[in-house]
């Protein structure tokens, strides 16, 4: 076990290298100027060449790309994300204040659509043809199609709106008003995880009709087992395998598209911070967001792994 998370977190460098320095080139050929964005308006027209010049030269925005590439990249390994250009305060405190929003919607997210989907894809699977599983299925196709984004206008609609069940955006931190901060997950969660409700369920209910067919599941009913019993003990720890490496792929996604989301319902997480920052040409809060989501993401595929061995005895890594 050693040895593979060993070797799982030295083949993390690579990616993490080659993902944040495909956003540093495209950046960095990206059109508009820093600099320029510093400077208000009506003092840009005042500046000379030279000015201009000297400032990119304080910023190190002359250098080569692979130059100030690996300084930033020196600067991480020693834990200094830098200083966001127009804000001036350090990446890390920015990040910290916003990362945990955005990590707690997509977990929520995530929890919310498997207590939901699984069990309904085990349903539909056990009573293939019948009520359910049309009604399943009917849900799960409006769950796919449906954007995001029109899905959060229409709850809004309906629940803060038409009802006015639920507050329409905003956010309160748990420390505050822990009901508050409930109340206003409640919308967001939903509109997140409503896809992701849908892939999991129809993936559920495939891979249980698939393991439901295998010779050692009629074994088990040929003895006599409970039909409880057999499709929670033997069938669902094998079919949850393809599940859970698809949920685990798709916190990855929900981690980083977000945006749409937190910017209808005002929420201070990562997506509105970087949209920011790429308008504003910010480097170092793209680059420190992006070396974070890609972190996270390789994490949470780790842990999907190893929770392999943990659903099925028969896996193990060396």
């Amino acid at each position: 076990m050693f040895k593979y998370l060993s070797r799982r977190v030295l083949l993390m460098i690579p990616t993490l290298i080659i993902v944040t320095f495909l956003v540093f080139l495209l950046l960095f050929i990206s059109p508009g100027d820093p600099v320029l964005m510093l400077v208000p308006a009506d003092e840009a027209s005042e500046l000379t060449v030279e000015d201009l010049d000297r400032l990119r030269s304080e910023m190190g925005l002359d250098r080569p790309i692979v130059v100030q590439y690996l300084d930033w990249l020196g600067q991480v390994v020693q834990g200094n994300l830098g200083r966001s250009i127009h804000q001036g305060r350090p990446v890390t405190e920015l990040l910290s204040a916003r990362f945990p929003v955005t990590l707690e919607l997509a977990l929520l997210s995530v929890l919310v659509a498997t207590l939901i989907a699984v069990p309904i894809g085990v349903y539909t699977a056990v009573r293939p043809g019948g009520f359910g599983d049309t009604v399943g299925n009917i849900f799960a196709l409006m769950g796919a199609s449906a954007p995001a984004f029109w899905l959060a206008l229409l709850l809004i609609v309906l629940f803060a709106v038409i009802l006015d069940w639920l507050p329409a955006g905003g956010f309160t931190r748990i420390s505050e008003d822990p009901v508050e901060h409930i109340r206003r997950m409640i919308l967001p969660v939903l509109t997140l995880s409503a896809a992701l409700m849908a892939v999991t369920m129809r993936l559920t209910r495939s891979s249980m009709l698939e393991v439901l067919n295998e010779n050692y599941i009629r074994s088990a009913r040929s003895k006599g087992l409970a039909d409880r019993r057999v499709i929670f003990v033997h069938a669902l720890k094998n079919a949850l395998i393809p599940v859970i490496t698809t949920i685990g792929l798709q916190i990855g996604r929900i981690l980083g598209g977000t945006v749409a989301i937190e910017l209808i319902f005002s929420f201070p997480g990562m997506g509105k911070l970087m949209l920011d920052a790429i308008y504003a040409r910010d480097f170092p809060i793209v680059q420190g967001g992006v070396l974070l989501i890609t972190l996270s993401f390789l994490v949470i595929n780790l842990i999907v792994d190893l929770l392999y061995a943990v659903i099925d005895p028969r896996i193990r890594f060396n």
